[in-house]
């Protein structure tokens, strides 16, 4: 319908939502050729044979204006029949080419003939065909689209500083290295690094963090997002294909190309339903004409059924909704690489979670510890990069605590640190804890001041998470690299419901193939590097904490921040999208159930006989209640 229309990878086109056919031979298109093939051209033409239809319908010249409409208005139809049939792939342009086609040479035939023609219902069949497709073009337009709304995210412009001065470029113009000036309430143009300033940034467009987030100086920033009230200066560090939006902006172009079950169901189905109808139209022209009805009549049933039996609302049942899910997921913070992992969340038993930088932060915070032992034990550890040093500083900063001067610092490999404060030695050393926690020991000359405890922090989101999910009937398992002892503090903390310990990165894969042998759908959830077989084992793979890297590809979703209640939303919508495809199927099949037959005339024995014009617009309706139905998925909250 829209040869204009071309992109690298199958999949839908953004105009009217049919699928797109392989183009075997690029020569043949030349640029601008098919320019006017859009929305406007649909409503153009449709006026245009209003006009040319009323004269046929009162009788006036039906044969002249009847050929200017079958021409001017029906060619679309023909050329999208000629182009379905070179690529073997006839559908909806197809039968209407074919119908119009019929009742147009039976018509000239029977001008010469003397015989009842089918012009008034040639010329009104066109008429509301175009009429529909106009409908059906801005109701799928409406649905689809996902590409389009995250382009809109970017600025047209950026204001660079150059020597010195701000001067504003188009955004194809800026470059790495550059530095740009972001206004209050304006969008980034690019990401980059903030070098200059203070603000807080909406990335709820990209995260689904619907909380402003602070930047700083030496915090990234992703281009789409809007600034707070604060002014920035930034330096840009990745521009064009290679920022996150575009990354993102891949990844769902590659989820719409990528098709589910249910929508190869749908297509097969559409197939099947249009050799149907091309078959079944011609068996009730034969049927009519035995039974004495009169050639035109005959005629008349042919086009009906093949008119109402497009397949357009089939087609387009599933991968509208798919579409719409595609652009919720990105909305809600992830990413759907594969519409098959999105479809297998539905389905999911137990949630097998990697403990570090997943349910917990994967950095040591303090647990338990008094203010006079955080101050002595920070102060040392001020002038050393271990983790645990770091901790403790963090903590102290926390707390509020003022730090004293250090003299005569050391490290102690295997022990800790020590070092001189006001002429007294203070040492920091490991301890036995018996527990999960790891144990700090705080001496001043040789006496103990106090002891500090220290664990992998528990993110409060976790708790949340996993409260949801066996809300929702599913069961949880853990799985790590560390001590039995700490597996099961937070297995306890968290009320997780099975846990493995000790668990080397090369055998987690071995773990997933554990649980699938007990028959669960295993869904993994890790950070997408060490996990990656454990993801690709798994029949969910999910990765979490990916921020700008959006190329993993172990996992079939990709978690864009590092918030377990994420996996929440996934199923959710997995749910829901399932409920939409199945409800658009039921109609798309169930209303040519019903109208083929009266199409073809069952029962005209008692005066009920469904017009071709009148199947024009039953088919066309359909459509749009197809797409009406998808883009209530919208509204879902998840």
């Amino acid at each position: 319908m829209h040869p204009e229309v071309r992109q690298e990878k199958p999949g839908m086109c953004p105009e009217c939502g049919m699928n797109l056919i392989l183009e075997k031979d690029h020569k043949e298109h030349g640029e601008g050729k098919h320019a006017g093939h859009s929305t406007r051209m649909f409503l153009r033409k449709f006026w245009v044979s209003l006009a040319l239809t009323i004269p046929v319908v009162l009788g006036f010249y039906p044969w002249i204006f009847g050929t200017i409409v079958f021409f001017y208005g029906g060619w679309v139809f023909l050329a999208g029949a000629a182009r379905e049939l070179k690529a073997r792939l006839p559908g909806m342009m197809t039968l209407i080419g074919v119908a119009i086609s019929a009742a147009y040479v039976w018509s000239v035939y029977a001008v010469f003939v003397g015989e009842d023609t089918l012009f008034w219902e040639l010329t009104t069949l066109i008429t509301i065909m175009l009429f529909g497709h106009w409908l059906e073009m801005r109701a799928v337009s409406g649905a689809q689209g996902a590409l389009k709304e995250l382009s809109k995210l970017l600025p047209d412009t950026a204001e660079i500083i150059r020597n010195g001065k701000n001067e504003t470029v188009s955004l194809s113009e800026l470059r790495e290295g550059d530095v740009v000036f972001v206004r209050p309430g304006a969008r980034i143009p690019s990401d980059g690094v903030v070098i200059e300033g203070r603000s807080d940034i909406n990335e709820s467009m990209v995260t689904g963090e619907s909380a402003p987030v602070a930047k700083s100086v030496s915090n990234e920033v992703i281009a789409g997002t809007i600034n707070g009230d604060g002014s920035l200066k930034i330096k840009i560090t990745k521009v064009g294909e290679r920022t996150f939006l575009a990354g993102v902006m891949r990844l769902v172009q590659e989820a719409q190309a990528s098709k589910s079950r249910l929508q190869i169901l749908s297509d097969r189905a559409a197939f099947y339903l249009t050799v149907i109808a091309i078959v079944g139209g011609f068996v009730t022209l034969v049927l009519w004409l035995g039974a004495k009805a009169g050639f035109g009549f005959a005629m008349e049933r042919l086009v009906a059924v093949l008119v109402i039996a497009c397949p357009h609302a089939l087609g387009l049942a599933v991968p509208l909704v798919a579409s719409i899910s595609t652009t919720l997921a990105a909305r809600h913070g992830f990413l759907v690489k594969q519409r098959l992992a999105l479809e297998a969340a539905r389905n999911i038993d137990i949630v097998l979670f990697d403990k570090t930088g997943t349910l917990t932060k994967g950095e040591y915070g303090v647990t338990k510890a008094d203010d006079n032992a955080i101050q002595l034990a920070a102060s040392v550890d001020a002038l050393s990069e271990h983790v645990v040093a770091k901790a403790l500083v963090a903590e102290a900063a926390k707390r509020g605590l003022e730090l004293s001067p250090v003299v005569d610092f050391q490290r102690v490999p295997g022990r800790g640190v020590r070092g001189r404060i006001d002429g007294f030695e203070v040492r920091v050393e490991g301890a036995e804890s018996g527990g999960p926690e790891t144990a700090i020991v705080v001496l001043k000359n040789g006496e103990n001041v106090g002891t500090i405890a220290l664990a992998d922090i528990i993110r409060e989101e976790s708790r949340q998470a996993i409260k949801d999910l066996k809300a929702m009937g599913l069961k949880i398992a853990m799985i790590t690299g560390d001590s039995e002892g700490v597996a099961k503090w937070i297995a306890k903390e968290l009320g997780i419901d099975e846990y493995f310990a000790k668990v080397l990165p090369g055998e987690k894969s071995e773990k997933v193939k554990l649980l699938q042998s007990k028959g669960s759908k295993v869904a993994m959830v890790g950070d997408g590097v060490n996990d990656a077989p454990a993801l690709t084992q798994a029949d969910l793979g999910i990765a979490i904490g990916a921020g700008t890297n959006v190329a993993i590809e172990s996992a079939g979703i990709i978690l864009v921040r590092n918030d377990p209640r994420d996996i929440v939303k996934i199923i959710r919508l997995s749910w829901a999208t399932y409920s939409k495809m199945i409800q658009n199927i039921f109609w798309a099949t169930g209303y040519n159930v019903v109208a083929l037959p009266l199409a073809a005339g069952a029962l005209a024995f008692q005066g009920i006989l469904l017009q071709p014009a009148l199947a024009a617009l039953f088919m066309s309706l359909s459509t749009v209640i197809v797409a009406v139905n998808a883009m209530f998925l919208r509204r879902k909250a998840l």
